[in-house]
């Protein structure tokens, strides 16, 4: 089948173009507004997708008819569904899959990668089954000695497509990389910070999404303002005990990768995991709640690798845990609240939480 007129052959790309050539591997919404805000800043861009139909039809008509129908796509975005010419063209690799596709595209992107190329992901998750960080997945994948990096932070795909503000934050364990990823990324209304703590950056791109449906179900069963409050904040308690038992760093979880994140998601309509969390409150099932927002919904598998790393560090997230219960319908919403307005009262911090000690 023909792959479309301007689907690129990326053996024309120019190696010696000023700006590095950025490859940005999945095509889904988030993916198209990373590769559009690439593009946008001048750096040559080829978003991969696998179908091949889908990529020409966005060379075609310059949009995501799939997720972004309605917004056009930057001229020079180039599209394609040949995963070894993306990979082995690209200066920089942009991973922007769901966490459940991650480890197969890393695997893949793996025979063809030049050696001096790093690989950057914006995707939010654990590893389905094994509940491994994917910073741990792509060191399996590539070897300890490739530069990662993690993009994380409060931003929804319509928004950075449309051009809106938006800030985020590349978290690497070397800071020439997170750099180097944050300079492609950074432009006139979107701002890319760095940082290196690696796994607070993932835990609290992860663990948001779990208690954004926590936040919907109260507001699906309007339970008010206040309480939504108390969910986001006691929400963010949960992550930073988490994290820190991890090893990871508070301060990370008060930033970009944690609370601008959560208050995003939680608060946002436009968050798959805050509409189900609302469908969910409304009364209807998780397969109806599932199919009406029709694409990849985190929660429902991060809930149960949150609770996996929780349970092997000894750490209670009370919310987190009826949130991972509700959506394996042991318990019923209503049956979640009681049973969380039921809890002894204690102090709100645990004694040394921010000097890292439990």
């Amino acid at each position: 089948m023909s792959a479309g007129p301007e689907l690129v052959k990326l053996d024309q790309v120019n190696p010696a173009l000023a700006k590095p050539t950025v490859g940005v591997l999945g095509a889904g919404s988030w993916g198209t507004a990373l590769a559009s805000l690439c593009a946008r800043s001048g750096h040559p861009t080829t978003l991969w997708g696998r179908r091949a139909h889908d990529m020409a039809e966005m060379a075609e008509h310059k949009r995501n008819l799939r997720y972004l129908p309605d917004l056009d796509l930057p001229p020079s975005l180039k599209y394609s569904a040949d995963l070894a010419s993306t990979v082995s063209q690209a200066d920089l690799l942009l991973v922007v899959v769901p966490s459940h596709a991650f480890p197969d595209v890393v695997n893949e992107l793996a025979q063809h990668r030049r050696s001096e190329v790093g690989l950057a992901w914006a995707t939010k998750g654990f590893e389905l089954g094994s509940g491994r960080f994917l910073h741990e997945v792509a060191q399996h994948a590539l070897g300890m000695e490739v530069p990662l990096a993690v993009v994380t932070g409060p931003s929804f795909a319509r928004e950075v497509t449309q051009g809106l503000p938006t800030a985020v934050t590349v978290h690497s364990e070397s800071a020439a990389f997170a750099q180097q990823v944050a300079d492609v990324l950074h432009g006139p209304t979107f701002r890319a910070y760095t940082g290196g703590d690696v796994i607070g950056a993932e835990l609290g791109g992860a663990m948001k999404n779990v208690l954004a449906v926590a936040t919907g179900i109260a507001d699906g069963m309007n339970l008010g303002l206040n309480a939504r409050a108390g969910l986001i904040t006691r929400g963010l308690n949960e992550m930073l005990r988490l994290n820190v038992a991890l090893g990871g760093k508070a301060e990370t979880l008060m930033g970009l990768a944690g609370l601008g994140d959560l208050v995003l998601t939680c608060t946002g309509d436009l968050s798959r995991n805050r509409r189900l969390g609302l469908a969910l409150g409304r009364g209807q099932s998780i397969a109806q709640a599932v199919a009406e927002i029709g694409q990849a919904v985190e929660s429902i598998q991060t809930a149960d690798e949150v609770m996996r790393l929780a349970n092997r560090h000894g750490i209670e997230l009370p919310i987190s845990e009826l949130v991972q219960r509700v959506l394996h319908e042991d318990i019923t919403p209503a049956e979640g609240l009681r049973m969380l307005q039921a809890r002894e009262q204690k102090a709100e911090y645990p004694v040394g939480l921010f000097e890292g000690r439990q």
